[in-house]
């Protein structure tokens, strides 16, 4: 091509742009108010979730969440069911999510790597903070009475990183007297997995929280006559919506806000999932709400390679 031809064909592209650029100056003023908005900062909010039940069932129940929460706060928001645990930790930290989703053990790395800050967890339908446990289970048939006994035996655990799925059935083996390799630990990829993994007969023993089994039995795929629980945790209080520490304080706020103002409804379905029904209102936490989580951290040695 002439040097005349590449010299028009770069004028045609300079006006092209022009123009474009002039009519998005005035078509888009709405989209420009927004990007500056505190509430809408970038045009969207990105808004992350951990992967803790089967896709088909989490994504739309975080959708009709995350898609209430842009209506509140008249701004897209971005939903992302990460990877793992540690993927949304990672996305946060490296600023591609201003909200996250966080199991509590997640959070408590979340809150050391991205500085994000708890803002509001699941309320039941008498307005208190929902919470959940973790299980050890067994066939009903097991020789396996108590922790102690899974000594050489096998156990399906969820993830690594998750607070239910890791960290507290670890715990469990730890009181227990149990040296690390006295139990065969399979992580199976997630809690479904981990209830598969003892359902199909793959494992001896195997965690399943109270609300994978509430999600399970109400499905038909677990019968609990089946099995036996030979290990329950203490209370854990339910996932926290967090914001990354580095965000504008009014748009921290306005995210609250919106957040504690989202009609019981809105927050449901993914409030089911999390054994939480009939769900309330979501209620206001912050870190000392989860500071039991910053302790089973201290106390298992756990650090942001654990997760």
């Amino acid at each position: 091509m002439s040097l005349r031809r590449l010299s028009l064909a770069g004028a045609l592209i300079a006006s092209l742009a022009l123009t474009t650029a002039a009519c998005g100056s005035s078509d888009d003023d709405g989209g420009d108010a927004k990007s500056a908005s505190a509430t809408c900062p970038g045009g969207k909010i990105r808004f992350g979730v951990e992967p803790f039940e089967d896709p088909a069932k989490l994504t739309p129940a975080a959708k009709l969440l995350a898609d209430s929460l842009g209506e509140q706060l008249d701004c897209e928001v971005e939903l992302t069911i990460t990877e793992d645990y540690s993927a949304e930790v990672l996305a946060m930290e490296n600023g591609k999510l201003d909200i996250g989703m966080f199991g509590p053990l997640g959070y408590v790395f979340a809150s050391k790597r991205a500085d994000a800050e708890a803002l509001a967890s699941f309320g039941d339908a008498n307005g208190k903070l929902s919470t959940y446990t973790a299980g050890i289970w067994v066939p009903k048939d097991s020789e396996i009475q108590s922790v102690a006994d899974l000594k050489g035996q096998s156990l399906a655990l969820g993830s690594p990183g998750s607070t239910s799925g890791d960290a507290l059935p670890r715990k469990a083996i730890m009181d227990a007297g149990l040296a690390e390799g006295d139990v065969k630990v399979d992580y199976a990829g997630g809690h479904p997995e981990a209830l598969l993994a003892l359902t199909n007969g793959k494992v001896d023993a195997a965690e399943i929280n109270s609300q994978q089994l509430a999600v399970a039995t109400e499905a038909g795929d677990f019968d609990e006559s089946e099995f036996r629980r030979v290990w329950t945790s203490d209370a854990i209080p339910n996932d926290p919506i967090t914001v990354r520490g580095d965000m504008d304080a009014k748009f921290k706020e306005a995210v609250r806000k919106a957040l504690l103002e989202l009609p019981p409804a809105k927050v449901g379905e993914i409030g089911k999932l999390l054994d939480v029904d009939p769900a309330g209102p979501l209620l206001k936490v912050d870190q000392t709400t989860y500071q039991p989580l910053f302790d089973l951290a201290t106390s298992l040695g756990l650090t942001e390679k654990d997760v």
